[in-house]
């Protein structure tokens, strides 16, 4: 059931990428609306299946169906997965003052979201 509800909104503009949770994605994967700014952005990929990654990342807080969906950060709050099977992720690097230093997050845009931040 988790898995056929709507993604993660991933928006994409001239000054940043937000990411937009629902109600209950915040309340049970312990998440808020994230936004980084574009110029803090780098090392921009797409991950065709990225349910591996999340297992291997130490130790998360927030919502983990090992399998079929991650909406979790890592304890240090450097990484955020908002992951879910069969769905293709946007991943990039984090820099600037903030703790988060890693996003992983599916969206079935990932590829054209992906150029755009390239470009």
């Amino acid at each position: 059931m988790v898995a056929s509800l709507s993604p993660v909104k991933v928006q994409v503009n001239t000054q940043a990428v937000e990411i937009r949770f629902s109600w209950w994605e915040k309340t049970l994967g312990l998440l808020g609306d994230v936004t980084v700014p574009r110029s803090e952005i780098s090392d921009v990929q797409v991950v065709d299946d990225p349910m591996p990654l999340p297992m291997g990342s130490g130790m998360k807080a927030g919502l983990r169906l090992p399998g079929v969906i991650y909406l979790a950060r890592t304890i240090r709050l450097d990484e955020l997965f908002a992951v879910r099977r069969n769905i293709p992720a946007l991943a990039f690097a984090v820099g600037g003052e903030g703790k988060l230093r890693r996003v992983l997050v599916s969206t079935p845009e990932a590829q054209e979201l992906a150029r755009r931040l390239r470009s």
